[in-house]
C-alpha cells in the first residue's frame, strides 16, 4: 500500500498556475520533439530536455512570478550592481562549459554540464526564493537534486562540507575587475544540508535551459535560506573537511554568515527580515520561519544553537 506523506508546501494543482510559458506547453513539447529529431539527424538538442517532467511533491502557497519580473529584477554581482543587469550577463559564455568535482571524493572529474544531466536526469520542482534584501519571489525551477549530485561524486567519509566556486574571467564578466569584491564567488553547505530533499541543482528555469542572468549553465537553489547562498555559473565543486567562507561572508561577515537561514525574528544590522515583498504583486507579506520549509529541514540545526543560524 503506497501512503503519500503530505508536506507543508503541497496544495491542489489549480492554484499553482504556471506563467505562459507553460500554458503553451503543447507547442513546447513539438518543439521537444523537433529537437530529439534534429539529434538523429545529426544537429545540435540542447533544448530536448526541456521541460522536465514536474515532481508535484513540491507546489506552492502562492502564484509563480512572471519570468518578464523575474528575469528584470536579479542580483548578479559579476555583471553590475543593478537588478537590471540581464543584458550585461549576456556576456557570459556558457558554452563549452565544464563542472570540476575535487576533493574528498574518490575519484576527481571534470564533467559538462551535458554529461551531469545525461547521468542523473532532470525534473521540476516550485521554489519559493526569499532574498536577504526583503524581497521573494516563487519560480519553477529545472534540475536535480543536490544530493544526487553528492552521490556521483561519491565522497569519502571525511567530507563534512561541500565548496561551490564560480567562474572567475574578467573577460566576460567586468564586475569581476572590482577588487574590493573577494572573487571568485564561493559559498558553502553542510553535507548534511547538501543530503536535505530541499537541496536542488538547477539547470533551467520556466521551462527551458537557465537563461544566463538566471546563473546559467547550472546553479545551487536553497529555498530555505537567503538567496545568496544559491551560487550561480558553477564551475567546481569540492568536498572538504574545512567550513568554506562564502565571498559575502568574507566581505562583511557581521552581515552575511555561513548557515544564512530564513529567520523572520532576527533582523539584518540593516533592516527587518520580519516581512517582505512579494515581486509578483508588490504586497508586503509576512516572512516565514526557513521560508516557510522549516518541518523539512529545522532539524539539521539540531545541537547548534550556540552557531549564528541567520544571516
Amino acid at each position: 500500500m503506497l501512503i503519500k506523506r503530505k508536506r507543508g508546501w503541497e496544495m491542489p494543482e489549480h492554484l499553482a498556475t504556471p506563467e505562459h510559458v507553460f500554458l503553451n506547453r503543447r507547442a513546447i513539447l513539438a518543439g521537444m520533439a523537433a529537437a530529439g529529431a534534429t539529434a538523429l539527424s545529426g544537429g545540435p538538442a540542447l533544448a530536448a530536455p526541456y521541460p522536465a517532467r514536474r515532481n508535484e511533491t513540491y507546489t506552492l502557497d502562492r502564484p509563480l512570478t512572471p519570468e518578464k519580473i523575474t528575469g528584470n529584477y536579479n542580483n548578479f554581482y559579476e555583471y553590475g550592481t543593478s537588478k537590471k543587469v540581464a543584458s550585461a550577463a549576456e556576456q557570459l559564455k556558457t558554452e563549452p562549459w565544464s563542472v570540476r568535482i575535487d576533493g574528498m571524493v574518490a575519484k576527481e572529474m571534470t564533467l559538462s554540464v551535458d554529461d551531469i544531466v545525461a547521468k542523473i536526469g532532470l525534473e521540476e520542482r516550485l521554489y519559493r526564493h526569499r532574498c536577504v534584501e526583503a524581497w521573494s519571489m516563487a519560480v519553477p525551477w529545472t534540475g536535480f537534486s543536490l544530493a544526487k549530485l553528492v552521490a556521483l561524486a561519491a565522497p569519502t567519509s571525511a567530507a563534512k562540507f561541500v565548496r561551490f566556486e564560480t567562474f572567475n574571467d574578467p573577460k566576460m564578466a567586468p564586475g569581476l575587475a572590482q577588487s574590493w569584491y573577494p572573487w571568485p564567488y564561493v559559498e558553502g553547505v553542510t553535507m548534511a544540508e547538501a543530503g536535505n530533499d530541499l537541496a536542488f541543482i538547477a539547470t533551467g528555469i520556466y521551462g527551458k535551459a537557465l537563461p544566463k542572468v538566471f546563473g546559467a549553465p547550472i546553479r545551487l537553489v536553497l529555498p530555505w535560506k537567503y538567496g545568496f547562498k544559491s551560487i550561480k555559473s558553477i564551475v567546481r565543486v569540492s568536498f572538504t573537511d574545512k567550513r568554506p567562507v562564502g565571498m559575502w561572508e568574507q566581505l562583511q561577515a557581521s552581515e552575511y554568515g555561513f548557515w544564512a537561514n530564513v529567520n523572520p525574528e532576527v533582523p539584518h544590522p540593516r533592516w527587518s527580515q520580519a516581512t517582505e515583498t512579494f515581486l509578483n504583486t508588490g504586497e508586503r507579506v509576512p516572512t516565514q520561519l526557513f521560508n516557510g520549509y522549516g518541518p523539512y529541514v529545522a532539524d539539521l540545526y539540531k545541537g547548534l544553537e550556540k552557531e549564528r543560524l541567520w544571516a
